[in-house]
């Protein structure tokens, strides 16, 4: 076995080791949440934490890790009336990105319970990982229905699987780490909260520390082992804190003071629900049986809310996590008494208010966008003749999804029809490799016609291998959601381009509720640039859209040709995932010799390949030329204003695209 790096050597990341410490103490906090760039020794420290943690007492040879003081009664492997025990290290179990559902939860042998009607189950990765650390890397790349079994899991502390009227349950109390890039695309907020704790972890940029980190790891490349034993002291200390503050976790008073201020804090921080103060207090908790301390601080408060707290404020994708400090410190203080000004200030209570003219919506100088001029053009920027700066974004509004035609067989999702491994059950076929979701009416068909042959002589059904059916699901999948937006002068009008920004944002919002993929290509001045490629990350498209610049020419023909380039390699990496084209344009083309020519033939590769497609016509005043309107022709799509996206009018639009497609395959 490989000697893993010590937990005590890693440098830089106080704020995970800490989270992570808590939750070897008290794991009914619920686990942590590791969000940070690549390369910052997240994977490293949770695979270092496993041996930390004691050793555990099992009944011999239960799959299931049963406590021999007090095994559970409906463990699969019992019932345990002679409980030898043994000792063994606590577990750490990995879960893949790619796993599937039996894999995480276990499987039932179908066969045998229909044939024999013995409950013969093979266990899976939740009752590996019980009484140990469960740890799943890119947890936002996983499956939501897997997460959704996970996090469950964790909350109640078992696991049921239940299929075809077989029931087996089994205990699975775990300490869960996830880690996450954001980059590569958010949880949704209620997974989020299910997280008891959250870090957010960064690279140092003290050259110092860097060179550290750097001289540690070369150190434990080149003797992994005597590196280690360098080491063995801080871990063994840390290792008898642990079991210290184990013993006194039970005996830390939480007082009415401190749980006023825990109370006081979620208020004022408008989290959703009551799982944040109860999270709030088992952290505070913990934090002070690690301390040594019998009693909870106000410090124990506040740290419990750094920790808690950031990840559960997010309202939308574009929401940055984060928890300002200065109101947290003034509610702290109002909550204890301490504040004898009655005046709180013109922000009231907990400080914050309306952002200045000088903060963008979020607050902070880094949210803040140019505001036009005294005769309410753009300002030019500072990046060159004919660019304007960034217009604002106009307020999303809710939108109804733009589906795919047809039914495809892509990743899990909301947007489209697709034959999926959850959805209702629109038939049946034989399994592809081991049986995950019994037909049995299917299967009982199957075999009913062989069993005077098979000899049947009893009321049981004789059952074989090739009787068994497969149920075939019909769900949703997620898509891929290209952008072409037209950035050119002719959208550069201030209030134009706002509401163009806000209808985009708008259907972002829709594509991250859908679980879609987005990419970005905007085209302006001589050339088409791919402003974000295809990714799971709406929020990164979000901050690509709001610093787009306007300003130039409209090589709109340059734009369809990278959009068509994008969506070919696209097909080369997923080619299960469809594809829905939106482009954002007024339909003008401007620039090199027949421009207008040039559009249409472009268009016209997308309507030969059947990709799905809608325009939306940014086309404003008293008179109008109706190009979008062609261009969607050429497309093979459909076109909508500004005005009929919103809401109500996205219902006609979609029979719309459903229609044309219809009538193109034709």
């Amino acid at each position: 076995m490989s000697t893993r790096f010590p937990f005590t050597a890693v440098v830089g990341q106080q704020d995970l080791q800490l989270a992570l410490l808590l939750n070897a103490v008290a794991p009914n906090i619920g686990g942590v949440l590791v969000r940070g760039e690549k390369g910052t020794a997240k994977s490293t420290a949770v695979r270092a934490l496993a041996a930390l943690l004691p050793e555990v007492e099992v009944v011999a040879g239960c799959r299931f890790s049963c406590d021999p003081a007090s095994p559970d009664p409906t463990c699969p492997d019992g019932p345990h009336t002679v409980t030898a025990a043994e000792a063994r290290d606590a577990r750490m179990v990995e879960l893949p990105v790619g796993a599937s559902e039996d894999r995480l939860v276990g499987a039932l042998d179908i066969e045998r319970a229909l044939a024999e009607g013995v409950k013969s189950f093979e266990p899976g990765l939740l009752a590996a990982a019980n009484r140990g650390i469960l740890y799943v890397d890119e947890v936002n790349l996983l499956h939501d229905h897997l997460v959704d079994v996970l996090l469950d899991a964790a909350a109640m502390g078992a696991s049921y699987v239940e299929r075809e009227g077989v029931s087996v349950r089994h205990a699975a109390r775990f300490l869960l780490v996830g880690t996450m890039n954001p980059e590569e695309g958010e949880l949704r907020p209620q997974l989020l909260d299910r997280f008891g704790l959250t870090v957010e972890v960064a690279a140092s940029r003290e050259p110092d520390q860097r060179v550290e980190v750097v001289r540690r790891r070369l150190a434990y490349d080149d003797d992994p082992a005597g590196f280690a034993a360098r080491w063995a002291d801080e871990e063994s200390a840390v290792r008898q804190r642990i079991l210290a503050a184990r013993e006194l976790l039970p005996k830390v008073r939480l007082g009415d003071g401190a749980l006023k201020q825990i109370a006081a804090t979620c208020a004022a921080f408008e989290v959703d629900g009551m799982r944040a103060d109860i999270v709030m207090a088992r952290t505070a908790t913990a934090l002070a049986a690690w301390d040594g301390r019998s009693d909870v601080l106000a410090e124990d408060v506040r740290q419990a809310a750094l920790l808690a707290l950031p990840h559960r404020r997010r309202r939308n994708p574009f929401d940055a996590p984060g928890l300002d400090e200065d109101k947290l410190d003034q509610t702290l203080e109002e909550s204890a008494g301490e504040d004898d000004d009655p005046d709180p200030g013109p922000d009231g209570p907990g400080g914050g208010g309306q952002p200045s003219p000088d903060e963008g919506p979020q607050g902070g100088g880094a949210g803040a966008r140019p505001e036009a001029g005294e005769d309410g053009e753009p300002q030019p920027a500072a990046g060159g003749a004919g660019e304007q700066a960034p217009a604002r974004a106009a307020e999303p509004f809710r939108t109804k999804a733009l589906t795919v035609p047809g039914v495809g067989a892509g990743a899990a999702g909301r947007r489209s029809r697709a034959r999926t491994e959850r959805g209702r059950t629109t038939g049946a076929l034989r399994p592809r490799g081991a049986l995950t979701k019994l037909h049995l009416a299917a299967t009982v068909r199957a075999a009913a016609p062989h069993q005077r042959a098979r000899g049947r002589s009893g009321p049981g059904l004789v059952l074989r291998r090739d009787d068994l059916r497969q149920a075939a699901r019909e769900g949703r999948e997620g898509n891929l959601v290209l952008f072409l937006v037209d950035a050119s002068g002719s959208m550069a009008a201030r209030q134009r381009m706002s509401a163009v920004k806000g209808a985009v944002l708008s259907l972002l919002l829709d594509a991250y509720q859908r679980r879609d993929k987005v990419g970005l290509v905007t085209f302006r001045g001589a050339a088409a640039e791919v402003a974000l490629p295809p990714t799971s990350s709406v929020d990164a498209a979000a901050a690509r859209l709001e610093s787009l610049p306007t300003g130039g020419r409209t090589p709109l023909a340059a734009g369809l040709l990278k959009a068509h380039d994008v969506l070919r390699v696209e097909r080369l990496r997923d080619p299960s995932r469809r594809a829905l084209l939106v482009v954002v344009t007024d339909g003008r083309a401007t620039g090199g010799p027949e421009p207008v020519a040039l559009a249409g033939r472009a268009a016209r590769l997308f309507g030969a390949e059947s990709v799905a497609s809608v325009v939306v016509d940014c086309e404003s005043g008293p008179v109008r030329l109706g190009l979008a309107g062609q261009l969607a022709e050429e497309l093979g799509g459909t076109a909508v204003t500004l005005e009929e996206l919103r809401a109500d009018a996205i219902a006609g639009l979609v029979r719309d695209v459903r229609g044309t497609t219809s009538r193109r395959a034709a």
